[in-house]
């Protein structure tokens, strides 16, 4: 006999729809699986014997053939082992009439004794089949609340394979997931940190709440302990709320990636890999397939401590996101996209042993140790990050003060949320910030003033700076115009957008 299940795979952080056909005939017991299975694929038919066996069905002795259409595309992950079993049931007669149902769609891991665990990508493959217009969506129980997320679709969280064959035999029905209760929202930190708890450093507060409106990069300068990290991861408590789009977008590449296990992300991401960090665990790849930390930040902040301790080939990886807001992993049958817009927030020491130029302490390093480990952050990486600027140590007066000072969070949000409203509605009406700006949507909306435009002019003839660097410094520029509500560049923001690129051409030179 004949059975045909729907179920789903994953390629990026997009699904697909696999049709698995199981075919019972007479002849010498056998089990075989076509149509490109990997390894794990291969392995279901040892996971799917136990389970059906030890849920109290009985597995045919007879000839199996299972077929995964279409068969020219690679199928990845355990996720194959539910439809399997469904099938082998179905087809062997041990579910009553059940044989094709185009309608419903299995997804599940199980183990040996008839349990089912979560699989990546459920929120993805829930997307899918809504589009695809299928009507029931069957997972794990781990796997409903980012399942039922996705709404026009009815989903059904089991916790074994007999509570599904139940359902499908029509003797107990599974409660079908609210739409409503699942879509609580996690967030990828415990909470949000204020920029209150900040003591002094007005300066680079100014600094980020201007990144954070235009959603440029930065790059944090200074010896060891004055408040790097610190501001750094307040800064997603001062950037906008993701909209829905954003919302569901970052959490299926958390899904894809099996770290979405309590709904729908909430909050901006903030990755910070250690330093020893592989390539591949940066920006992604594997086999199969995996999101890195560029793209785990997608819509968020990625935070790079120590940046001249990354491997030099990591971080020159990091060009193709910063400037096209994705990563691309070729492989020799095909080629995945992954999102990777993000905020890069980097930070770093002047010199190794951190206190060149301080006046509390003296370095100890050489010109030449200084020279080598600046240089391990190349131009061209400098040229990508617009906000570049030096971290002071804190003063007494600031750390004996009251606990919070200056800016707030709250505060420089209400601030940032004012500029991204002034620059959705020069996009527009569309999401967008000033980054992205590029030719003639950066020439319309950086028309400098003379006086400004003088200045800039002789900025770029004296520094040298390269085409890139001269673009987002007009980006910077018109981000600090928005801040202030200036429909016009003026000198003055065109001035403190050169004073973030002073380390131009590598950091200042050791004496």
């Amino acid at each position: 006999m004949l059975a045909r299940i729907i179920t789903g795979g994953i390629w990026g952080i997009d699904a697909y729809a696999i049709q698995l056909e199981v075919d019972i005939s007479q002849g010498t017991e056998s089990f075989e699986i076509v149509g490109l299975p990997e390894t794990a694929v291969r392995e279901s038919k040892v996971r799917v014997r136990s389970a059906v066996k030890n849920s109290g069905f009985s597995f045919p002795h007879t000839r199996i053939t299972v077929n995964l259409a279409p068969a020219d595309v690679k199928k990845t992950g355990s996720g194959y082992d539910l439809p399997l079993a469904i099938g082998v049931l179905s087809a062997s007669g041990q579910l009553g009439d059940h044989r094709h149902d185009d309608s419903s769609v299995f997804v599940g891991e199980l183990s040996l004794d008839g349990r089912l665990s979560p699989v990546r990508g459920v929120l993805s493959m829930a997307i899918a089949a809504r589009e695809q217009r299928r009507q029931n969506l069957f997972v794990p129980s781990a796997n409903v609340a980012e399942a039922a997320s996705v709404g026009g679709l009815r989903v059904f969280g089991a916790n074994n394979l007999v509570e599904i064959a139940s359902h499908l035999r029509r003797e107990t029905l599974i409660n079908e997931a609210n739409h409503s209760t699942c879509l609580t929202r996690s967030s990828t930190s415990d909470s949000l940190l204020d920029m209150g708890d900040v003591r002094g450093q007005e300066q680079a507060k100014r600094a980020l709440l201007i990144a954070a409106a235009g959603g440029h990069n930065v790059l944090l300068v200074g010896a060891p302990g004055s408040g790097k990290t610190m501001l750094a991861r307040r800064l997603p408590s001062i950037l906008p709320h993701m909209d829905e789009e954003e919302t569901l977008l970052t959490s299926r590449i958390y899904s894809v990636s099996g770290l979405l296990d309590r709904g729908l992300i909430a909050t901006r991401p903030f990755r910070a890999p250690h330093h020893t960090v592989s390539t591949a665990a940066l920006i992604g790849g594997g086999s199969p397939p995996r999101p890195g930390e560029v793209s785990l930040a997608h819509n968020g902040v990625l935070f790079l401590d120590e940046l001249p301790e990354f491997s030099r080939i990591a971080l020159e990886t990091l060009r193709e996101p910063l400037e096209d807001g994705r990563v691309h992993i070729a492989r020799a049958t095909a080629r995945v996209t992954y999102p990777a817009r993000i905020m890069l927030v980097a930070a770093m020491n002047p010199c190794p042993c951190g206190w060149y130029g301080q006046e509390i302490r003296d370095c100890t390093c050489s010109p030449d140790e200084v020279r080598r480990y600046r240089s391990r952050v190349s131009g061209p990486l400098m040229d990508r990050i617009d906000v570049q600027l030096e971290v002071p140590p804190a003063r007494y007066a600031d750390l004996s003060g009251s606990r919070h000072s200056g800016m707030t969070s709250g505060e420089m949000a209400t601030s940032v949320g004012n500029a991204r409203v002034i620059q959705n509605a020069r996009g527009g009406g569309k999401t967008t910030y000033n980054a992205l700006l590029q030719g003639d949507d950066l020439r319309r909306a950086c028309a400098l003033a003379s006086r400004a435009e003088g200045l800039l002019r002789r900025f770029v003839d004296d520094c040298g700076m390269s085409a890139r660097a001269f673009t987002r410094v007009l980006r910077v520029a018109r981000t600090v115009a928005d801040l202030e509500g200036s429909d016009s560049v003026d000198v003055g923001h065109v001035s403190e957008a050169i004073s973030y690129r002073m380390m131009d051409g590598g950091l200042p030179q050791a004496a």
